[in-house]
């Protein structure tokens, strides 16, 4: 019995590694300039042995500067959004809550909109977002805290009433933009896109990303008893304010960062989580992992559809909500709008 349990482990962790790995290589090989999995593999090759040989100027130039690092981000930012709604829908014992529900997306949404109005660029854009991304998260647990009565619910409440209030802001702030050009940038970054991957932004955004990624790997075991109600982790001896504030704060930098160079992208950390837990269950044991798998997955594939299904590229948002929508639906249904 304890050799089969061994190797089902082992099985589940190498489909978790693997998949990302194929997706990662797929998407590369697909676009309007074909690329086979042979000429991939010769970039890497090419670019970690300087090497060029058979591989062509332009195929390195397709493959490592554009489809590789939009691959990579996209990778990062479906596996941090999917395993931080993973790991807030367990903390919070609520499966209709998201990555974003402590207002990191609305704080993110202003940030990004008054970078490109006070700048008139997007430099400036990933660092304004993940400052009020990380913001509105700490402003939201400070209004949680000063409500006072449980912690749990004060503190979705704190979420919800900053998420309000940046949502207003970022509503002001698409009012007093220009038309003809701030409007269009700060709506086109809030449908959520990668194609302004940069190098700069995968090392800016990439270090918090897997910082919180890894937080929430190491944490995954104490989820588990959170998730049975703060009277039972006490009981456990488990320090449950500690505790909650490192997931948190785990989920926050991964979320933020992903937000800030990928823009608003919805759902993910919604459905992803749910779909885990039909495969592996429950148990964040492996439901934090399968989550990082999956929504890396999930992310490569959306995105290849929006760059590839038409002439013009797709946002990301409008795909995850075409997909999200009727998931949910079906969540509300199940769950009739309640909790665990």
């Amino acid at each position: 019995m304890r050799k089969t349990c061994s190797f089902d482990n082992v099985l589940k962790v190498l489909v978790l590694v693997a998949l990302p790995v194929v997706f990662f290589l797929g998407t590369i090989c697909i676009g309007r300039y074909p690329v086979s999995l042979g000429e991939v593999l010769g970039c890497f090759k090419a670019f970690f042995t300087c090497d060029m040989g058979a591989v062509s100027q332009q195929t390195y130039a397709v493959v490592m500067s554009i489809r590789a690092q939009r691959a990579l981000q996209g990778l990062l930012v479906g596996a941090s959004l999917a395993a931080s709604g993973a790991c807030f829908q367990s903390l919070f014992r609520n499966p209709l809550v998201s990555s974003g529900m402590l207002g990191v997306s609305a704080g993110s949404g202003f940030g990004a909109a008054l970078s490109i109005i006070i700048f008139g660029t997007t430099v400036f854009t990933p660092g304004f977002s993940f400052g009020f991304g990380v913001l509105a998260v700490v402003l939201a647990y400070l209004v949680g805290k000063i409500a006072g009565g449980s912690p749990t619910v004060t503190l979705i409440l704190g979420g919800t009433i900053i998420q309000s209030i940046f949502s207003a802001l970022l509503s002001l702030l698409k009012y007093l933009a220009d038309t003809e050009t701030q409007l269009p940038a700060i709506t086109f970054w809030l449908m959520g896109s990668l194609a302004s991957t940069k190098t700069s932004d995968i090392w800016f955004a990439g270090i918090p990303m897997v910082l919180g990624m890894l937080g929430m790997i190491l944490f995954r075991y104490r989820l588990n008893v959170l998730s049975m109600g703060d009277r039972e982790a006490k009981t456990l001896g488990l320090n449950v304010g500690a505790n909650k504030i490192a997931v948190i704060s785990c989920a926050t930098l991964a979320t933020a960062g992903a937000v800030c160079v990928s823009g608003v992208i919805g759902w993910i950390g919604l459905i992803i989580p749910h779909i885990c837990r039909m495969i592996f269950g429950n148990d964040n044991k492996w439901l934090v992992p399968a989550s990082i798998s999956i929504g890396a997955c999930f992310m490569v594939l959306v995105d290849t559809i929006c760059r590839t299904l038409t002439a013009g590229e797709i946002p990301l948002g409008i795909v995850t909500a075409i997909v999200g929508g009727p998931f949910f639906i079906y969540l509300l249904k199940k769950t009739k709008g309640g909790g665990w």
